[in-house]
């Protein structure tokens, strides 16, 4: 008799919408979900579009809340000596950080196991609402169990 075969949870995705087109409000919520995240015990990578996102993010993080910590480091194809770090980078995600994506790019991460979560932050910007709703879709198509706060 053969056992059932289990396939692997697939992960969660939260849409936060929010009500401005400014990119600092964006970078801000983006900062504070990403301490959440940190303070719950995980170490998501934070998906970017392009180096230099990458490095406003990781400069937003450091300076985003006085007297605020959280390790965190820009990927470039080097897993850190520290695995308590978060990861920025718009390179594959490497083993380790696939548990939890914050997505602030145009890219779709990936849609199976080790990942668990995928939070998606969108501002209300025309380009940025029609990026989401294609990976909106594209979740949908996967089967996702998707839920979307609008701040």
């Amino acid at each position: 008799m053969t056992e059932p075969s289990h396939s692997p949870a697939l992960p969660e995705v939260s849409f936060y919408v929010l009500a401005t087109h400014d990119q600092q409000q964006r970078q801000d919520f983006a900062c504070k979900l990403i301490e959440k995240i940190y303070r719950s015990g995980h170490f998501p990578y934070v998906m970017t579009d392009s180096a230099e996102q990458a490095e406003q993010i990781d400069k937003a993080l450091w300076t985003f809340r006085a007297g605020s910590f959280i390790p965190h480091q820009i990927y470039r194809g080097e897993t850190p000596a520290f695995t308590g770090t978060i990861l920025i980078g718009s390179e594959h995600i490497p083993d380790g950080w696939q548990k939890i994506v914050v997505n602030l790019s145009s890219l779709y991460p990936p849609t199976t196991a080790p990942t668990e979560r995928i939070l998606e932050i969108l501002d209300n910007s025309e380009e940025c609402k029609q990026a989401g709703r294609q990976r909106y879709r594209h979740y949908q198509q996967a089967e996702l169990a998707i839920t979307t706060h609008k701040m």
